[in-house]
Parts: C-alpha cells; sequence; structure tokens
C-alpha cells in the first residue's frame, strides 16, 4: 500500500525549449482566437467608447469585485475541505490556489507534486487528499455542465428562445448522466472500474499516454477511501459551487453597473441567466476566453443596444483582469506564503516536502 510520504506523482521534468516555444505559441494562439471571437460573434467594436467606459470604472468599485473574488475562490475550493478529513477551508484555498497558479505557468503534473507537498506539510494524508481533489473535480463539473438549468430560470420573465430550451436540455441530460454514474459507481467496486476504463478510452483519443487500467483502479480507489466523504459531503458542496457560480457572475454585474450599464439598460436577471447559460464554455483554454466573452457581449448589445456595446466589453475586460489576473495574484501570495512557513516549519526528519512524492 502506497504511504502518505510516497505518493505516486512523477516529479517534473526539464521542459524543452521546442516545448516552451510551443505553450508560448498556444498562449498566442489563444490571444488571437479570443480576438477574433469577439470581432466576429459581437461585431466591430468601437474601442474608443471601450476606453472611454474603462475610464468611468472607478477605484472604489474594485473594492467589491475583490471581495467577491475572495468568495469566489474560497467557495471554489469548499469541496475540498468537505472532502478531505482535516484539511479546513484555509488549507483547502491555499492549496487551490497555488496549484492553479503552478499549472499555469509550469507543464503537469508540477501541479500535483505541490499538492502532495503541501499536504504533507499539514499533515494530511496526501492519498486521502487526492481522492477528494477527484471528488471536487467531478462535484464542480457537474455543476459547470448543469448552470445553464438554472440559467433558464433566470431567463424565464422575458421568455426562453428555442436554441436556449436545447443546449440547457443537453447540459440537463449530461449532468444526469454524471449523476446516475457516480451513484452507480458509489454501490460496487466492478461498475467504479467499467466507468474508470470507458473513460480513459475516452480520454486516450486526445492524449496517447491515458491508461485507462490505471484511470479504471483509481476510480475504484476512490470508491473504496471516499464514498463516505462523498455521500456527507455532495449536498454541501454542490451548494457552495452554485452560489460560487451566482458570485463569479456578480463580479461580472459590479463591473456593468459601474461603467454605466444600468437595470433598466440590462436586468440583473438577464446578466445571471446568460452568465449561466455561457459558463459551460468555460471548459475552454484559458475559461473560454474569447468565446464567452462573445457571446455575453453579443447577446448584452442586442438587447441592452448598440450604443451600449462599448461599455459592456469594457465591463467584460474588467471582469476578466480581476478574475483571472486577481485569481493568479491571489495564488502566488498563497505560494510564497506556504514556502515561506515551509521553510520556517521544516519535516522533522530534515527532509524537503517535496521529497518522496516521485514515488
Amino acid at each position: 500500500m502506497t504511504s502518505p510520504a510516497t505518493v505516486p506523482v512523477p516529479a517534473p521534468e526539464p521542459v524543452p525549449l521546442r516545448r516552451r516555444l510551443l505553450r508560448a505559441a498556444g498562449w498566442l494562439a489563444v490571444v488571437a482566437f479570443a480576438w477574433w471571437a469577439v470581432t466576429r460573434l459581437a461585431g466591430a467594436v468601437d474601442w474608443d467608447e471601450v476606453a472611454a467606459a474603462l475610464r468611468r470604472l472607478s477605484w472604489w468599485a474594485l473594492v467589491p469585485m475583490v471581495v467577491l473574488l475572495l468568495v469566489r475562490q474560497t467557495l471554489n475550493a469548499a469541496p475540498m475541505a468537505l472532502y478531505v478529513p482535516g484539511l479546513g477551508l484555509w488549507h483547502a484555498t491555499q492549496n487551490d490556489l497555488s496549484a492553479h497558479v503552478v499549472a499555469t505557468f509550469a507543464p503537469p503534473p508540477a501541479d500535483l507534486v505541490l499538492r502532495v507537498a503541501q499536504f504533507r506539510s499539514w499533515d494530511v494524508d496526501p492519498v486521502r487528499a487526492m481522492t477528494g481533489m477527484t471528488l471536487n473535480m467531478a462535484t464542480y463539473y457537474g455543476v459547470r455542465v448543469g448552470a445553464p438549468v438554472l440559467g433558464l430560470a433566470f431567463l424565464a420573465a422575458d421568455g426562453i428562445e428555442r436554441r436556449q430550451w436545447l443546449f440547457a436540455g443537453l447540459c440537463a441530460l449530461a449532468t444526469a448522466a454524471l449523476g446516475v454514474a457516480v451513484a452507480l459507481i458509489l454501490r460496487g467496486d466492478a461498475f467504479a472500474a467499467a466507468v474508470g476504463r470507458a473513460a480513459g478510452r475516452a480520454g486516450r483519443l486526445v492524449r496517447r499516454g491515458v491508461d485507462p487500467e490505471a484511470w479504471a483502479a483509481r476510480v475504484v480507489q476512490v470508491r473504496q477511501t471516499a464514498a463516505g466523504d462523498l455521500r456527507r459531503g455532495i449536498l454541501r458542496a454542490v451548494l457552495a459551487l452554485v452560489v460560487m457560480l451566482l458570485v463569479d457572475a456578480s463580479i461580472l454585474l459590479v463591473a456593468l453597473r459601474a461603467v454605466g450599464v444600468g437595470e433598466a439598460t440590462l436586468p440583473t436577471l438577464d446578466v445571471l441567466g446568460a452568465f449561466l447559460l455561457a459558463y459551460p464554455l468555460t471548459i475552454l483554454p484559458m475559461a473560454g476566453l474569447g468565446v464567452v466573452d462573445a457571446l455575453l457581449v453579443g447577446g448584452w448589445t442586442v438587447a441592452a443596444g448598440t450604443e451600449h456595446e462599448g461599455a459592456i466589453v469594457a465591463a467584460t475586460l474588467a471582469w476578466r483582469v480581476v478574475t483571472i489576473g486577481g485569481t493568479l495574484l491571489l495564488g502566488t501570495l498563497a505560494l510564497v506564503a506556504w514556502r515561506w512557513r515551509a521553510r520556517r516549519r521544516p519535516p522533522a526528519d530534515g527532509t524537503s516536502y517535496l521529497q518522496g512524492v516521485s514515488g
């Protein structure tokens, strides 16, 4: 059996120059695609109007946006605290933020190595914690895919288009299928292995290095290790993530109001509903940067009028800066704070917390 000190997480290898260049090219491609999506779906944007709207964004508006960001990140980490005994909400948030920064700038599995090192430094069983992380990921994907169903509830007063019904219906079916799969996984090892193997085969279509048998073993381990934790924490975890989505949408709502897009122009329910309908697309790189933004800007411009397009684009840019840039800043602070404490409190045997995580 694997001991907490030797969790089989491979150590990150040095990144070749070619891979670094490809990564940089990928980032440039994302930025270029974002620009294309905004101009293609939202139309020709008057960037002078956008700049004027951004100048109307007072510094005080950043205060509630940052506070909401802190709440969002705390709620995002709440399932980990519920699924991992002894971790706690503070450490779960710190772990989530730190791993996000590492995953953004370093190749995998550097983020997993960091997570395991942090679990060890907090005297949390890394095996149990990694199982909780798997449960957290499954819960988040279920809520993410199911978000359009809640979005329809917000949009019901103004009428719902057929395509919105269709998209939300498909998302509801996907969420239900995921829920049924989780329920069956909890009933026995055989079905858990079958689900993991099927997921591994699907993953191998995208990434050749995926081992379906390893995935099967992982799902069985999750069932055996944390079935009780999942049953006890699933409802509270789902509730926390649903509130997290509403808080995320509220950051964008604050930005819209701060640049002059009022309630009469774009009602709050329309903002929340459209955001939740588009939320599954955040599965794309950089949280759907460009695609999600273009869909929101295009839809809201049609509803509010083209004279408000510049302000809507400005609010969307402010939301992205706060949620993407702010999260990276918080993650950097969380990582620096952990490393500082880790240096002051090294393991009793004198080793590093990073030692032993490569198996």
